[in-house]
């Protein structure tokens, strides 16, 4: 039988916190494009922090309010009206909340229910799958269009995914695309076929409950995260040492020895993240 989990829903000034069987579901609400202010990435700091510390959370799902747009990158007014050094520690706080998403030993999963441009993709590659809705909107890195750089990890995240040259390419050209072509490049994960927003993300959450107990066993899936997103960055000696740690930590799991007693008895594992 499927776990459920106390709903837990709360809305501050710009995301919206739901958590719900496992999942915790961060919506970026600011209309009509759900651009993002220093206010807004305060709220969302805040809802990564609370997941990250919320044991009933597995899965973080991140969406956009509405049909439209999932994110369509930072506000052009607030950027307009701000001085330069503003500019510089709201970049600082959007890198360092980003940074804590990408490093939380939790999935993340960016549900793209509309466009994703500049910062939007930028929030969406912070995740560690992105998921889109076919048809929903277009995707890419514009910056340059401003006379700026994708800089809240921009310029990093999509060369690590696609390689340096295709990364080049796509922000000095400033282009938007379909996800389906996202997809091919390796930037989005899946594209859905969905109705509407809410067809979507039934799907999506369909698809984020598979890794939540008591079918997955969530802390294996959460230092997997952790050796691939600490251990790249690091020498390869460095990397298998981080990836010994984590495999003893499981090894030490009730989990593990749930999942290798029901390999040996043939049955299926019912895990339960401890």
């Amino acid at each position: 039988m499927a776990q459920v989990m106390e709903r837990d829903v709360e809305q501050t000034t710009l995301v919206h916190y739901e958590a719900r069987d496992g999942v915790a579901i961060l919506t970026l609400d600011d209309p009509p494009a759900n651009t993002y202010t220093y206010e807004l990435m305060q709220d969302l700091d805040r809802c990564i922090l609370r997941a990250r510390m919320d044991e009933t959370v597995h899965v973080i799902i991140l969406v956009g309010e509405g049909e439209k747009f999932f994110c369509a990158g930072a506000s052009i007014p607030m950027l307009n009206s701000v001085t330069p050094t503003f500019k510089y520690y709201f970049c600082l706080h959007a890198n360092e909340t980003l940074n804590r998403l990408e490093q939380t030993p939790k999935l993340v999963i960016a549900a793209l229910n509309g466009h994703t441009v500049g910062g939007g993709l930028e929030i969406a590659m912070a995740a560690d799958m992105r998921i889109a809705r076919r048809g929903g909107g277009k995707i890419g890195l514009p910056e340059v269009n401003l006379g700026v750089l994708p800089g809240t990890g921009g310029t990093q995240r999509l060369c690590r995914i696609v390689g340096k040259s295709s990364a080049i390419e796509l922000m000095v050209t400033g282009r938007t695309f379909e996800f389906d072509e996202a997809k091919d490049m390796g930037i989005v994960t899946d594209v859905y076929d969905a109705a509407d927003r809410e067809e979507f993300m039934t799907k999506v959450m369909e698809y984020a409950k598979q890794f939540t107990p008591p079918n997955m066993a969530s802390k294996a899936v959460g230092n997997i995260k952790r050796a691939v997103q600490s251990g790249a960055e690091l020498p390869f000696q460095d990397a298998l040492a981080i990836e010994r740690e984590l495999q003893q930590q499981l090894f030490a799991s009730q989990d593990a020895k749930e999942g290798i007693a029901a390999y040996v008895e043939k049955r299926k594992a019912q895990f339960k993240a401890l």
